[in-house]
């Protein structure tokens, strides 16, 4: 059935959020609301304050290490609930362990609010799997025909034989990667036969609540009590917050990295000041982007954060019914910024 033209659509872009008027929900709201399905645990996605929470299983106890007590329950993969005649249902995105989409329907319609996503399997989280829909709300954090990921699998190589040459020359190498998703993704095709690895707290806490999900090399916490002597030649995770801050001074000799799709941009490495830069993100390249939306059949499609503008046109340039919506979702600027979440955890080492 098309898309309804007229002025009640499904969903609605206002001021907390993207609403279901029909039932009085809020998808991934960022100011405070009666009733909030979210799709994962980032920051810009799973705020602080609402009524009642509803997500996946797998990213029930991810939010509720970070807001504390709060209302939340829990649905699996296809499972459907249905509030005053509007059913919806959690799919996978692929993005992180806990990750989803939501899937609305009502009267026949079908909206799909992707969340964040991506397209390759990583390991960890449960695969994408496209939804059919009528309308698809899509990020565009890496909209640009520039954006083209490597393998998951050549980028760690590249991480692993950088490590390696570190610890033949005595350094100690620090990689930065934020701590819930990235941390976990990195940690988990690390090569412990290379030697030891150590974690900054905020990704120790948070690996922590993800073990029982999924399979992690060990890792030792860096405290006060562990040695500099201990720690050279290892593999340091740490968030990008900890960057900068005297907790680093503890692995001098050493050499850090980032891993993230802005490394692809000429010039961020030196912009970041890291020695090396490893581009693996968490998000859709632009082809992923792109057979993902015509995987779902579509005609409409509307686009936020990131390059939502050139993405928008060159979607309307290819037939589709393609607008801009503005929220405060970040993407993996998110993740690239987030020092606030990190402060206690550099404080307390």
């Amino acid at each position: 059935m098309p898309v309804r033209r007229d002025k009640n659509p499904l969903l609605v872009f206002n001021d907390k959020g993207i609403y279901c008027e029909q039932a009085d929900v809020y998808l991934d709201p960022w100011r405070p609301v009666d009733k909030a399905i979210i799709t994962h645990g980032h920051a810009d996605h799973s705020r602080w304050g609402h009524k009642q929470y509803i997500t996946h299983h797998t990213n029930v106890p991810i939010i509720k290490h970070r807001l504390g007590d709060i209302e939340v329950s829990g649905i699996g993969h296809g499972e459907t609930i249905s509030i005053n005649n509007v059913k919806f249902s959690l799919h996978p995105a692929g993005h992180i362990i806990g990750s989803s989409q939501v899937k609305v329907e009502y009267k026949g319609e079908v909206w799909v609010f992707s969340g964040d996503y991506k397209t390759e399997d990583d390991g960890i989280s449960v695969p994408f799997e496209p939804v059919k829909c009528d309308a698809f709300i899509t990020e565009c954090t890496f909209g640009l025909p520039a954006f083209k990921w490597q393998p998951q699998q050549q980028v760690m190589e590249e991480i692993n034989t950088w490590w390696q040459q570190n610890r033949e020359e005595g350094k100690t190498s620090v990689l930065f990667g934020y701590s819930l998703g990235k941390a976990q993704r990195l940690l988990k095709f690390l090569d412990p036969s290379i030697g030891k690895i150590f974690t900054h707290g905020a990704i120790e806490n948070m690996t922590e609540v993800l073990r029982p999900l999924a399979d992690f090399p060990e890792t030792t916490r860096i405290t006060r009590e562990v040695k500099k002597e201990e720690i050279r030649g290892g593999m340091v995770l740490a968030p990008p917050g900890a960057q900068g801050s005297t907790w680093i001074r503890k692995m001098v000799p050493y050499e850090t990295g980032m891993a993230s799709g802005w490394m692809a941009f000429r010039g961020a490495r030196r912009r970041r000041a890291v020695d090396r830069g490893f581009v693996l993100s968490d998000h859709c390249d632009w082809q992923g982007l792109l057979s993902s939306i015509k995987a779902t059949g579509c005609e409409r499609v509307i686009c936020t954060h990131g390059y939502s503008e050139i993405f928008c046109r060159f979607l309307n340039e290819q037939g589709y019914d393609a607008r801009t919506a503005e929220t405060q979702y970040e993407g993996e600027l998110a993740e690239m910024n987030a020092k606030a979440e990190d402060t206690d955890e550099i404080n307390d080492q």
